[in-house]
């Protein structure tokens, strides 16, 4: 998951911290005589606070994104001098090729500039900007995590306001359902079959859903008995292509992730023609799951009126998987296609 920062809160940080080390260097240094020679104070601070800023944009985007993000903590300390050497190369040439080019003056004497020392020299200058990256993209992500559990939390609730609402005496439905089970099991045993599967259906939306992870069997389960009911909603008319490959017992997953692509293909997609099938697809294979769905549009069905439930999924999966999981969608030629790829959690 990449934070999104406003580019100019960096300028800011920065601005504060020119000023501040602007007035450091004449109150606590007293440096009037490089004062008093303006031009040549200008070039050495502000080249000398470009290339801490390029190497904090560096290390902020590059390094941290890649390894604190994924809390590889080791890789980032290995990265460390690799940072501080490209410092040295960019305050090289901000200093002693931008510099010299319009004044004519070197911040290094010569014999300073040889490769070793000038690299050695310049770790000690290079580190604030990598420690200040460091705990700047640290600060941000805490920021956007407490940002993300606190929407989740207001999900949660919402779902639960709205699973309370619809929880209208569930043992009365269920003894209901029960009860036309019995009288119906010895009349029509496929209507009785049907009840059985509504009432297990139900059930699972009752006690499951409102859970944050599934067991995979239960919820594959789930959407078999869902494509049953439809396919009688249909009078068997249902074009539809569904699948379920690889094995899978006890794996958990995030709670009705896989729910939400089945019913988006059965609220907007159609059905009625055998060359227009829907496809939905599930695999299990190498502690990942994979579903991709694909389906025709029905007569003025719009895929992006549907994305606040979208939006929800991914700050759902985000929260869940982090960077581990993949989520495609595709709208082309009056057809949506969907893909979806998570690790199993045993």
């Amino acid at each position: 998951m990449k934070l999104k920062i406003p580019f100019y809160y960096h300028i800011i940080l920065f601005a504060g911290l020119f000023l501040t080390f602007c007035l450091w260097d004449y109150g606590i240094n007293n440096r009037l005589e490089m004062v008093q020679q303006t031009k040549i104070y200008f070039w050495l601070t502000s080249t000398f606070m470009l290339s801490v800023f390029a190497s904090y944009l560096l290390n902020f985007y590059t390094f941290c994104s890649w390894f604190l993000n994924k809390k590889k903590i080791l890789f980032y300390f290995l990265s460390i001098p690799v940072s501080l050497v490209i410092f040295a190369g960019i305050r090289y040439f901000f200093q002693e090729i931008i510099m010299f080019h319009f004044t004519g003056m070197h911040n290094y004497f010569e014999e300073s500039r040889e490769i070793t020392f000038y690299i050695k020299d310049n770790f000690l200058y290079g580190l604030p900007a990598v420690i200040l990256s460091a705990f700047s993209y640290l600060f941000w992500e805490f920021q956007n995590t407490q940002k993300q559990n606190q929407e989740l939390m207001l999900e949660n609730k919402k779902a639960e306001f709205q699973m309370l609402k619809a929880q209208v005496s569930p043992h009365f439905l269920f003894n209901t359902l029960n009860s036309f089970y019995s009288q119906l099991i010895l009349k029509d045993d496929k209507m009785a079959s049907d009840v059985l599967v509504l009432s297990d259906l139900l059930r699972y939306v009752i006690t499951e859903t409102d859970k944050d992870e599934a067991i995979l069997s239960r919820e594959i389960q789930f959407i078999k008995n869902y494509i049953h009911l439809q396919r009688k909603r249909f009078e068997d008319q249902l074009y539809l292509d569904f699948s379920v490959e690889g094995d899978y017992s006890n794996e958990r997953i995030l709670s009705s992730a896989l729910i939400h692509f089945v019913e988006n293909v059965f609220k907007h997609g159609k059905f009625n023609k055998e060359k227009e099938t829907a496809v939905i697809s599930i695999k299990i294979k190498d502690e990942f799951l994979e579903i991709s769905t694909f389906n025709y549009n029905a007569d003025g069905e719009n895929y992006s009126s549907t994305g606040i439930g979208f939006t929800n999924l991914i700050k759902r999966l985000e929260y869940a998987y982090k960077n581990q999981f993949v989520l495609e969608k595709s709208e082309e030629n009056n057809t949506f296609k969907t893909y979806l790829k998570i690790p199993l959690k045993k």
